[in-house]
């Protein structure tokens, strides 16, 4: 949970990762991470498949997971980080 102060929202339920992912300050974090890490991927990959025009229905596919892997392993990232421990 995140309190009045701005702190970062924390979860110590697995129902709680959607609302501590989708906070606005970690949405945007994994955005700038995927579209950074996707782009520098697709150069790499598929760029040149893309730009001659010769790219198929699975070469979209590709491109739209090498988007989707860093934004899914950065949410994953926040989700470790921000796990509410449980006093012992």
């Amino acid at each position: 949970m995140s309190n009045d102060r701005g702190e970062q929202p924390t979860w110590g339920h697995l129902n709680e990762i959607p609302r501590v992912c989708l906070d606005g300050r970690n949405l945007r974090q994994s955005i700038a991470a995927a579209l950074i890490v996707g782009t520098v991927l697709f150069l790499i990959n598929q760029s040149q498949i893309a730009f001659s025009g010769q790219a198929t229905v699975a070469t979209w596919i590709r491109i739209g997971l090498t988007y989707l892997v860093p934004f899914l392993v950065s949410n994953f990232g926040i989700a470790v980080g921000s796990r509410r421990r449980e006093p012992r």
